[in-house]
């Protein structure tokens, strides 16, 4: 009688190679990720450095008016575009230029930038809105550029879109606008909360970060319809690389966020927007 041969069941093989081949493609987004936290000021790239520049000199010309203030806001459609990224740098190459800038770290519910620049978290915007201390407590050096300087997040509040729209919020603003040439704001998402809307009514201008092959055309129409019914100036788009994060997703972190504060909340404030 002749003998059956098994065939080698490659199924679990299969499964194991493709678990092996999914951790290393995550291990390797992580580490981009940790690595793209480190890169802004000194340690740009010259490409990188050049485009940030190209970007500064938009903004200058499109906002000409030399003898006031320039107030600019920075959001996205969603998480993980490199909002923040793109604030900071824009904010250092402008101070690099001789203007005096303030970057406000406007994103009270996952702020990134205190940690990234080792400065101190409070007394912030948060305390500063709350009037637990003054605009001058508030703002600090950036440390990285003498004409930088910068306003903390502070305390996470259970209102940082009510307080981004109060008068003290304005008042604010337009004191610090009789110190300085610019003053960037880092915003949250469109698409997760009300913040960045609230806000863009205090800015001359607004600029959407897109990350190519992340953000799905739907969730940036969805956010450019939001600050147009809130008639919001928008600048312009900055593209960032997409070869960071994985396509599709969820804002995740800003959805479990919005719904409440604590524990949870503060394990995702080194996420960067």
């Amino acid at each position: 009688m002749n003998k059956v041969e098994k065939k080698p069941d490659t199924s679990k093989q299969g499964a194991s190679r493709g678990k092996r081949k999914n951790t290393k493609k995550k291990q390797q987004q992580n580490l981009t990720l940790s690595e793209e936290k480190d890169v802004f000021g000194e340690n740009l790239s010259f490409a990188a450095a050049e485009a940030y520049k190209l970007l500064r000199a938009n903004i200058q010309f499109a906002l000409p008016d030399e003898q006031k203030c320039r107030i600019v806001g920075i959001t996205s459609s969603r998480s993980g575009e490199g909002k923040s990224t793109t604030a900071l740098n824009l904010a250092y190459m402008l101070a690099e230029a001789e203007q005096r800038v303030l970057l406000v770290e406007s994103d009270m519910r996952l702020p990134t930038i205190s940690k990234r620049l080792n400065i101190k978290n409070e007394p912030g915007l948060s305390n500063l809105l709350a009037g637990q201390c003054s605009s001058e407590e508030a703002v600090q050096d950036s440390g990285i550029q003498e004409k930088l300087q910068v306003i903390a997040s502070g305390s996470i509040p259970p209102n940082p879109s009510e307080l981004l729209g109060t008068e003290h919020m304005h008042s604010s603003i337009e004191e610090l606008s009789n110190k300085f040439d610019f003053i960037i704001l880092d915003l949250p998402p469109v698409n997760a909360v009300s913040d960045a809307l609230v806000a863009s009514r205090l800015a001359n201008g607004m600029i959407m970060v897109v990350r190519r092959d992340y953000a799905s055309r739907s969730a940036v129409a969805d956010a450019m319809r939001q600050l147009q019914y809130a008639d919001a100036k928008v600048l312009g788009f900055v593209m960032t690389r997409s070869d960071v994060l994985s396509k599709g997703g969820k804002y995740r972190k800003y959805k479990k966020y919005g719904y409440g504060y604590g524990e949870k909340a503060e394990g995702t404030r080194n996420h960067d927007g």
